[in-house]
């Protein structure tokens, strides 16, 4: 269906669900999961938000404040959170750096699902060009890997909406997920995620959503030895269990957000995991 053929029903039901509350993301995985295709999915959200000024308003109250962050609601410090179709333990949790531990994540269903999706086209994984903005292999990235397309599939669809549920984020505002897959002695070395303003690169990566504000990294099997990810300003190293998950945000660009963090060297067996990473504003 293209844009100029959507039916006055079906723009009627898109206006009905965003002012009920509904994001942007959400209508759209509603219409996959009913048949559509995703990009005609998008092109007719984006023919009812063009033609009708409440759903533009709509658009704008489902959207995050400004200056809000990805968080995950621990303030009570509960043992578990409802992700939607699914509850997830809260095993730790720092306020500075925010940094929340989640248990069962995934179901080892879901990881096998996604290793099996990414395996037949990983490859040499690659890091920023701070100069240019554009993606090369370095040496202090050893592993490989490759990236979904956000709602490429129902799995990643299911995912994603876990993921906006537990963090209180649109999974509009997400990337890809990225699968990494790391044989003994790879590694990633000491890093930040956000994008440093000072690099001339900088401007170029943030167009597409703005600038990275946290980080989730999923681990989608267990390795017999190392493979965590570490902190090191902070002393803290997150062991890889198959399920689990690690998040932290950084609301200022910046190492005073102490969220330099490696994935350490993988000492026998291998390591799976799917990193998804947050953006202040809508990734397209």
């Amino acid at each position: 269906m293209s844009k100029a053929h959507v039916s006055a029903e079906a723009k009627q039901w898109i206006l009905a669900r965003m002012l009920a509350g509904a994001s942007r993301e959400q209508v759209v995985a509603e219409l996959v999961a009913a048949g559509w295709q995703r990009r005609a999915a998008g092109d007719a959200l984006a023919v009812v938000v063009a033609e009708n000024p409440r759903a533009r308003v709509a658009v704008a109250a489902n959207a995050p404040p400004s200056d809000s962050m990805p968080e995950p609601a621990t303030a009570n410090l509960p043992l578990t959170l409802d992700a939607g179709d699914r509850q997830v333990k809260v095993l730790l949790e720092m306020k500075s750096p925010r940094v929340v531990v989640f248990g069962d994540m995934l179901s080892a269903e879901e990881c096998a699902a996604l290793i099996a999706a990414a395996e037949p086209r990983m490859a040499r994984s690659e890091t920023v060009d701070r100069q240019t903005g554009k993606y090369q292999v370095d040496a202090a990235r050893t592993s490989r890997g490759m990236f979904f397309q956000r709602g490429e599939s129902e799995l990643h669809l299911r995912i994603e909406a876990r993921i906006a549920k537990l963090l209180n984020w649109p999974a509009e505002n997400g990337e890809g997920l990225q699968v990494l897959h790391y044989l003994p002695g790879a590694e990633y070395e000491p890093h930040h995620d956000y994008f440093d303003p000072a690099d001339p690169g900088t401007p170029a990566l943030t167009r597409r959503g703005g600038q990275r504000v946290a980080t989730l990294i999923m681990y989608l099997n267990t390795p017999q030895n190392g493979g965590a990810t570490a902190f090191p300003d902070i002393g803290l190293s997150v062991l890889p269990q198959q399920g689990n998950a690690v998040f932290f945000s950084y609301p200022q660009p910046e190492p005073a957000s102490k969220t330099l963090h490696a994935g350490t060297p993988v000492v026998a067996g291998e390591k799976w995991i799917a990193t998804k990473w947050l953006r202040q504003r809508v990734f397209a």
